[in-house]
C-alpha cells in the first residue's frame, strides 16, 4: 500500500550491460562540487519533472553498491510490463511516437510540433496514453492529419485503428469506478480480455478455493483474465514461459546477480523465493516470499519488486508491476523506530470497537529510506511512503514493513512552489503553524499512516478479504482508514512523550489545518472542471474531510468562510474534530471488519466522488497565479559502473540525466524486451 504526496519505485538505468557505461557517461551531467543541486528538470502541461539525490552513496561498500545496481537493473527490465498492463496499445503508440520524435527533420518551430512533444512527454510520464492520476485518456493538441503527416515524413508505421484511438473517445478511462458505466466495460486497463463481464469475473474467482481458508491466496494478482478458444475463462499468468516472459527472464537474470551479493542469508533466501515466484507464477511461493522478505531486516539495502498494488484493477485483484530500491537512512530510521515499537500502544488506545482491535500487533518495522531507484508503477510518479505486504493474513501473523521515502520527500520540499499556502490558508496563524510544523507533521503522518494505520484492526472471523467484500471501494476505504489513524494520533500528547515532536498540540493543529484545506479545496487543482474524483487517495481525502465538515456543522467545528470573494476553511474546535476523526475511524474499521459493502459504498459515493462545482471553479481560478504544475514526478539517477580490464566492476558512479527525454529514450532503447502486442 502506498501513500502519495497530498500536495502535488525503482531506479531505472540507461544501461543494460556494463560495456555501455562510457556511452551513458557522455550524456549525463554532474553538479560541480559546491554548486547547488538543480532539482527541476522541466515543466510541461500539468507536470513538473524533478531530480533526486542519493545521499550517502559513497559511504556504501562496493558490494552494497553492486547489490543496489543489480536490483535497479532488475526493476528496469520489467518497465514495459507496466506499459502493457496500462493499455493494450501503449507499446505500439510509444514506439511510433518515439520514432517520429527521433527522426523528424521538418519544421520544429510550429505549434503542432511543440504540442506533439508535450503529448509524448505526457505519455512518457503516465506510462501510457491515460493520465497517471485521473486515468482519463490524454487528448493531443494536434490533429490526426498532423500525426499522419509526420508519420509519413519519418516512415513510421502504426495501424489505422490504433491511430484512431489516440483521438477518439474509445477506451477513454483507464480505470473506471463508476458502476453505472460498468467496472470492466468502462475500463481500458489491460487486465481483462474484451467482452468479459463483471459477473463472469466474480464467478470465476468465487470458485477459487485456497487450501487454508485462513491464509487465502491472492488469486488474480499476477495474471490477465482471458477467454480461451472454447469460450471458457482462464488466466494468462505473468511468469517465465507465460505472459511477459521475455521481460521476466531479464528480471530473473539481474535478481540472480543481486542474490550473489546479498548482505546476509535471509536477504539471499528471500531473493531466491522471488526468483522462484517469477519462474513458476505460484501464489503460494509469493506468500512464502513475502514472509521471508519480512524477516530480512538486518541489511542496509532493501527493495520492493513484483506485481503489487491493485489500485489499477477496478475489481481489486491484479497487481501492477513496480519496484523500489532503497538504502537505509540510519538517523531518521532511529527516530521513527519509536513509532513501530509502540504500535501495540496505539492499537490498544484507538477508538476501534474492542472486537476489531488486534491483541498482538506483530512485526511492524519502519524505516526512513533513501531511494536509489524506481520503476514501473512507482515511476516517474512516485509515492512518499509504502507499507507491504498487502495480504491481511500475512500482516496479522508476520507483520509488515513500512518505509518513508526520505530523499523523495526532501526533493519535493526543496522544489515546491511558493505562495499557495498564503493564498488558501485562512489566516496568519495557520501560515505560521504550517511554516514551523508542516514538515514534521507531514513526516509523522506518513509514519503513522504506514506503520500504525495499515497495521491496525482485524477482520471478523469468516468475513472475506476487503477485495471480496468491499470490491471497488476497498482501496479508498483502506487508504482513508490509515489516514484517519494518523490524524487521530497526530493530536495526542503521546507523540511528544515519545520525543517525536516538541509541541504535540501545535503539530496536530497544523496537520488538521492542512488536511482539511487540501481535502476540501486545494487538491481540486488536479481535476478538470466538471470532473468527478476517481483516484483512490483523492477520494479518501475528500470523504474524510467532507464527512467531518458535515458532522461538525451542529457545533461549527469547521467553519466555511467567504471573504473578498474567496472561500476559506477555519477549524474552530480541534478537540471536537479529533473526536470526529475517531468516530469515523471506528466506523470505517467496522465496515472493513464486517465487510459492509453498502455502508462503504454510501460513505465514498456520498462524500468522496462528487465535487462542489462552484468551489472547484474558484480554486482553479485562484490557482492560475501559480506557475508550478499540480503534479510532480522524477527522473532517476543513473548508476554507471566502472570496470577493470577483465570486466569486473571496480566502482559505480551516480550521474544525473540532463533531460526527461534523454532518460525515456535510453530506457526504450536498452530495456524494451517485450513484443509490441502481448
Amino acid at each position: 500500500m502506498k501513500l502519495f504526496k497530498t500536495a502535488g519505485l525503482f531506479m531505472t538505468l540507461a544501461v543494460s550491460v556494463v560495456c555501455n557505461a562510457q556511452k551513458v557517461e557522455a550524456t549525463t551531467v554532474k553538479a560541480a562540487e559546491n554548486e547547488p543541486f538543480n532539482y527541476l528538470v522541466e515543466q510541461f502541461a500539468d507536470i513538473k519533472v524533478l531530480r533526486y539525490q542519493i545521499p550517502g552513496w559513497e559511504d556504501l561498500t562496493l558490494k552494497e553498491q553492486k547489490l543496489v545496481y543489480f536490483l535497479t537493473q532488475a526493476g528496469t527490465s520489467g518497465r514495459d510490463i507496466m506499459w502493457d498492463q496500462h493499455y493494450k496499445y501503449n507499446l505500439k503508440i510509444r514506439t511510433a511516437l518515439e520514432h517520429i520524435y527521433q527522426n523528424y527533420n521538418g519544421d520544429k518551430a510550429t505549434a503542432d510540433w511543440k504540442n506533439f512533444e508535450i503529448y509524448l512527454k505526457r505519455v512518457w510520464f503516465s506510462n501510457g496514453i491515460h493520465h497517471h492520476y485521473s486515468s482519463d485518456k490524454i487528448k493531443p493538441d494536434f490533429s490526426k492529419d498532423y500525426l499522419e503527416t509526420v508519420m509519413k515524413a519519418t516512415k513510421t508505421e502504426l495501424e489505422s485503428a490504433v491511430i484512431a484511438v489516440i483521438f477518439n473517445d474509445e477506451d477513454s478511462k483507464r480505470v473506471n469506478l463508476d458502476e453505472s458505466k460498468g467496472l470492466l466495460e468502462g475500463s481500458a486497463i489491460n487486465f481483462y480480455a474484451k467482452g468479459i463481464s463483471l459477473k463472469e469475473a466474480e464467478d470465476f474467482y468465487a470458485k477459487k478455493v485456497s487450501p487454508d481458508s485462513t491464509k487465502p491466496y491472492s488469486y488474480g494478482l499476477n495474471s490477465k483474465l482471458v477467454r480461451n478458444a472454447k469460450g471458457q475463462l482462464e488466466e494468462k499468468v505473468w511468469k517465465c514461459d507465460g505472459m511477459y516472459s521475455d521481460a521476466i527472464e531479464k528480471i530473473i537474470f539481474w535478481l540472480k546477480k543481486a542474490k550473489s551479493v546479498a548482505e546476509n542469508k535471509k536477504q539471499g533466501d528471500a531473493l531466491g523465493l522471488l526468483i522462484k515466484y517469477y519462474k513458476t507464477g505460484s501464489l503460494k511461493t509469493w506468500d512464502d516470499y513475502n514472509i521471508a522478505w519480512l524477516s530480512a531486516t538486518e541489511g542496509n539495502i532493501d527493495y520492493i519488486n513484483g506485481f503489487i498494488e491493485v489500485y489499477n484493477d477496478p475489481l481489486g485483484y491484479r497487481g501492477s508491476y513496480e519496484g523500489i530500491v532503497q538504502i537505509k537512512d540510519f538517523d531518521m530510521s532511529k527516530k521513527m523506530e519509536k513509532v513501530s515499537k509502540n504500535a501495540q500502544w496505539f492499537e490498544d488506545n484507538s477508538p476501534l470497537m474492542e472486537q476489531h482491535k488486534k491483541k498482538n500487533v506483530v512485526g511492524v518495522s519502519y524505516k526512513t529510506v533513501i531511494v536509489a531507484g524506481e520503476s514501473g508503477d512507482a515511476s516517474p510518479s512516485t509515492p512518499i511512503g509504502v507499507n507491504l505486504p498487502n495480504a491481511d493474513w500475512i500482516r496479522a501473523e508476520h507483520g509488515s514493513k513500512s518505509v518513508s521515502l526520505g530523499n523523495i520527500i526532501d526533493a519535493y520540499s526543496k522544489a515546491a512552489g511558493k505562495g499557495k499556502l498564503e493564498e488558501f490558508a485562512n489566516d496568519e496563524e495557520e501560515i505560521i503553524l504550517a511554516k514551523k510544523y508542516g514538515e514534521i507533521g507531514d513526516k509523522l503522518h506518513t509514519a503513522l499512516h504506514e506503520v500504525v494505520g495499515h497495521a491496525s484492526g482485524q477482520i471478523n472471523p469468516g468475513v472475506g478479504t476487503p477485495r471480496e467484500t468491499l470490491k471497488s471501494y476497498a482501496s479508498t476505504l483502506e487508504e482513508g482508514r490509515a489516514d484517519l489513524v494518523g490524524l487521530f494520533y497526530l493530536y495526542n500528547p503521546k507523540i511528544q512523550e515519545l520525543g517525536l515532536v516538541d509541541d504535540w498540540k501545535k503539530t496536530g493543529m497544523e496537520s488538521y489545518d492542512s488536511y482539511i484545506r487540501n481535502g476540501l479545496m486545494t487538491q481540486l487543482v488536479r481535476l478538470d472542471l466538471g470532473a468527478d474524483i476517481e483516484e483512490a487517495h483523492m477520494r479518501n481525502r475528500q470523504w474524510v474531510s467532507a464527512w467531518a465538515f458535515e458532522k461538525g456543522k451542529k457545533d461549527n467545528v469547521i467553519e466555511k468562510i467567504s471573504r473578498d470573494g474567496k472561500t476559506y476553511f477555519n477549524i474552530t474546535d480541534y478537540e471536537k474534530l479529533h473526536d470526529l476523526f475517531g468516530q469515523l475511524l471506528r466506523e470505517v474499521q467496522r465496515i472493513k471488519s464486517e465487510g459492509d459493502y453498502a455502508a462503504g459504498k454510501a460513505l465514498v459515493e456520498n462524500y468522496g466522488v462528487k465535487v462542489d462545482q462552484k468551489m472547484h471553479a474558484e480554486v482553479l481560478e485562484r490557482n492560475k497565479k501559480f506557475p508550478s504544475a499540480p503534479y510532480s514526478g522524477f527522473v532517476n539517477p543513473v548508476l554507471v559502473p566502472n570496470v577493470d580490464s577483465k570486466g569486473n566492476i571496480i566502482s559505480i558512479d551516480v550521474k544525473q540525466p540532463k533531460t526527461f527525454a534523454e532518460q525515456m529514450l535510453n530506457y526504450s532503447k536498452d530495456f524494451s524486451f517485450l513484443p509490441l502486442e502481448n
